[in-house]
């Protein structure tokens, strides 16, 4: 089973994975893939004739649907199988980890892992891997880190905005700031005597 995986792998990173499964499909492999019905719970002995099970890595996707295919694209992303081929450039203090392919196509050869999985946010890359992640500068984070003055050194905090009251920011004279509200709200204009 282990070299079939292998296999699969091998080829998907040689071919793509659009050109593996239209291969598959025109082999006849994925014939149970085009019926939804299949995929209910239902024993293996009630499959209509001429269909057949493929292994049973088909009964991954028992619940699959074409509706929900975009959901399932968007956690795919977020897995290994999406950095075949691209090599660790470098972690930043949050976990996130860096890859780079150059063998893929230009801006798109970069790109970041988040350390939490199901919680992401553009804010959890430090500016210094952001100007590599963005084609800014071909320098990494940790080229960056080592270059970076001590006396700007504000350390970067990921943006917290929907965790609570406490991280969500509010202007001065807002109802939930606890700040004084003795200021001002404007200078009336008062015109000069000639």
């Amino acid at each position: 089973m282990a070299s079939v995986v292998k296999n699969a792998l091998k080829a998907i990173k040689e071919k793509g994975l659009g050109t593996f499964f239209r291969e598959l499909k025109e082999e006849g492999y994925t014939k149970c893939l085009l019926d939804g019905n299949l995929f209910q719970e239902s024993p293996l002995q009630e499959l209509p004739q001429g269909y057949t099970r493929i292994s049973n890595c088909c009964l991954k996707f028992s619940n699959l649907r074409p509706d929900d295919l975009n959901s399932k694209s968007h956690g795919l992303r977020q897995t290994k199988i999406h950095n075949l081929g691209g090599k660790v450039v470098g972690v930043d203090k949050f976990g996130n980890k860096y890859y780079e392919n150059l063998n893929a196509q230009y801006g798109r050869h970069r790109w970041v892992e988040y350390a939490e999985k199901g919680r992401y946010n553009a804010s959890q890359v430090p500016p210094e891997w952001h100007g590599w992640l963005h084609f800014i500068t071909d320098h990494t984070g940790d080229e960056l880190l080592m270059l970076k003055p001590k006396r700007y050194g504000l350390e970067h905090k990921q943006n917290f905005s929907g965790e609570g009251d406490e991280y969500i920011y509010h202007s001065k004279g807002h109802a939930l700031n606890p700040g004084q509200r003795s200021w001002t709200r404007y200078q009336p204009w008062e015109p000069t005597k000639a």
